[in-house]
């Protein structure tokens, strides 16, 4: 298999079978031994009856049902661990990835060894406000937080070397983050190429502006994750440790005060310093704590598979519930 092509979608009925003849045509033209994965995610319409058309009439389409929405990454993740092929090739469902990007995109991962390639979007078909200046904002925040280089991690088209798709967990909503869980994960070689995108044909676009302030939120979780992830113990261990210092301070300088300077003075429990003190070595202690079971946790936590699949299609089962 040389080419694994993983579609997430929700409630696109009106567009796979003209999305399904357009890719068919570019891998067929191009003699790639190919397989196409439709990941239906909860879709409400007729987009799995036409999934299931779909691999009747082709048996190199297969497609994966979920029970209901679980969201673009969970989709991604069920995607991913279907796939077979030596590039596994994203892209979405609403005809605005253009599939004559796919040889080009296959011969940079084979031909000039790239781990991942994202698109990017130079020329963008949607609303100025509503996302091209909000998506400028994101990018350049995720390119200063992540020091991964790249212009559109918005971008559903990308190309990825088989090894990387089988080395990240893509949970939560870290689909957008995927060339920085890559590059977290030893996969460095990551490269861009801009890619034609189409104007929406069909329906409207499932995401709104909450998209954006998911995807900020996200951007924070990363940072932490790829700075502390695997020892928390280093962000929480030292604030708490610095907190409790300042705190330890503040209760000899009461202590000395008391005994030697002002022993006729108020009470220490009158005096402000005193609150500063007992807040700072309680928080410190809880910050250390904390960080002591962050890297308990990850050592025996296993990250869980948060979706559930109704039915899938595969060369050894045709729609089979589960």
């Amino acid at each position: 298999m040389q080419l694994s092509i993983v579609i997430p979608l929700l409630n696109e009925e009106e567009s796979l079978n003209e999305l399904y003849d357009w890719i068919a045509r570019v891998v067929q033209s191009n003699r790639f031994l190919y397989e196409i994965i439709f990941i239906d995610d909860g879709s409400t319409d007729k987009s799995w009856e036409i999934i299931v058309a779909l691999s009747k009439k082709d048996p190199q389409v297969k497609g994966i049902r979920f029970l209901k929405n679980f969201g673009k990454s969970q989709a991604l993740h069920a995607g991913f661990k279907m796939a077979q092929g030596d590039v596994v090739i994203t892209m979405d469902a609403d005809l605005q990835d253009n599939p004559e990007e796919i040889p080009e995109l296959y011969q940079m991962i084979k031909e000039q060894h790239y781990d991942l390639v994202s698109g990017w979007k130079r020329k963008r078909y949607d609303s100025v406000l509503a996302k091209n200046l909000p998506s400028k904002l994101f990018n350049w925040a995720a390119r200063r937080t992540s020091n991964v280089q790249l212009h559109d991690f918005n971008c559903g088209l990308k190309a990825y070397n088989i090894k990387v798709i089988k080395n990240i967990e893509v949970s939560g909503e870290m689909h957008r983050y995927i060339p920085v869980l890559a590059k977290n994960a030893g996969f460095s070689k990551i490269g861009e190429k801009v890619v034609q995108h189409q104007a929406r044909k069909y329906g409207a676009t499932k995401f709104g502006m909450e998209r954006f302030i998911n995807g900020f939120l996200d951007l924070l979780t990363i940072w932490f994750v790829s700075k502390f992830g695997k020892q928390p113990m280093h962000l929480f261990g030292a604030l708490g440790a610095m907190v409790f210092i300042i705190g330890f301070a503040f209760s000899v300088y009461l202590g000395i005060d008391k005994l030697f300077i002002n022993p006729t003075g108020r009470l220490i429990t009158s005096r402000p310093q005193f609150f500063i003190a007992l807040s700072c070595m309680v928080i410190g202690t809880q910050l250390f704590l904390a960080g002591f079971i962050g890297e308990l946790f990850i050592r025996t936590k296993k990250a869980p598979q948060n979706y559930k699949i109704a039915a899938v299609i595969s060369p050894d089962s045709v729609a089979e519930v589960d």
